[in-house]
């Protein structure tokens, strides 16, 4: 991967409905070319998919750290939380936490049902949660 990859995938990330004409445009390439290198970039597995980004401006979200009871991998975390639809991202982190859940619900009397449904599962020792008041970047 190099510069130019990084460019198309930066262009992808904030608009990826851009035409190859447009992205190449931008980076210096002929749409064929920028094409063949999206095309490159999915067959390795660098895109994986494409997203639609909803915003919710009157959503709650909470970032809660999850610490689980003995040694737990990643496969049994994402168990853990896959079927709670208002898991927007789960992470394995460094620290003391095991992983990071960003939840996003209506509001915030919606958030404690979520928390202790994390909380109660029999893998979970504690959570330690904050609410997002906004969004920098």
């Amino acid at each position: 991967m190099d510069g130019i990859d990084r460019q198309i995938i930066a262009h992808l990330q904030q608009s990826a409905r851009s035409s190859f004409t447009a992205i190449g445009t931008e980076v210096g390439l002929s749409a064929p070319a920028v094409k063949r290198r999206v095309d490159r970039l999915e067959h390795d597995g660098v895109i994986t998919g494409y997203h639609a980004r909803i915003e919710q401006p009157s959503a709650t979200e909470a970032l809660v750290e999850l610490f689980c009871r003995g040694k737990t991998g990643p496969a049994h975390i994402r168990s853990m939380v896959e079927d709670i639809p208002e898991v927007i991202a789960a992470y394995t982190v460094t620290g003391e936490a095991d992983a990071l859940i960003h939840l996003r619900c209506a509001s915030p009397a919606d958030l404690e049902p979520l928390i202790e449904s994390i909380r109660n599962h029999p893998s979970a020792e504690r959570t330690k949660s904050v609410l997002v008041l906004s969004k920098l970047i």
